[in-house]
Parts: C-alpha cells; sequence; structure tokens
C-alpha cells in the first residue's frame, strides 16, 4: 500500500500535538479557543444560523405580505 508522506506527517504533528497535552481532550480544546482568541480573525457562528426550511418557509411569508 501506498504511504503518503504528507498523510503520515499530519498524523505524527496531530500526535505530537495530543501528547503535549497529555491526551486531555478539555486542556486541547482550550489551547485552541485561545489560539482562536489571539489570532485576531473573525469567526463565524454557524450554529446561530437558520435551516434551509425555516429560510423557505420565512420567504413565502415575504413575498405573500409584498403582494398586499
Amino acid at each position: 500500500m501506498h504511504q503518503d508522506k504528507i498523510v503520515e506527517e499530519i498524523h505524527r504533528i496531530r500526535e505530537e500535538y495530543l501528547r503535549s497535552f497529555n491526551y486531555d481532550l478539555k486542556a486541547l480544546f482550550s489551547d485552541l479557543q485561545k489560539q482562536q482568541a489571539e489570532s485576531g480573525k473573525e469567526m463565524v457562528n454557524l450554529s446561530s444560523k437558520r435551516s434551509q426550511s425555516t429560510r423557505w418557509i420565512n420567504r413565502e411569508k415575504d413575498s405573500k405580505q409584498d403582494e398586499k
């Protein structure tokens, strides 16, 4: 089987990162949040977006109101 050097490197880096937190997912998540905050980049929260069906229902309501 062909071994991809890039995939191997990603797995190695991931393993080192996890090991640096003694495989503690809460500590790892806290570090990721800290890095995100320090990056200064705007983050998009997709959890607050309306579902596709909600958008269609509201679109129908809006178009009916426009007809009045």
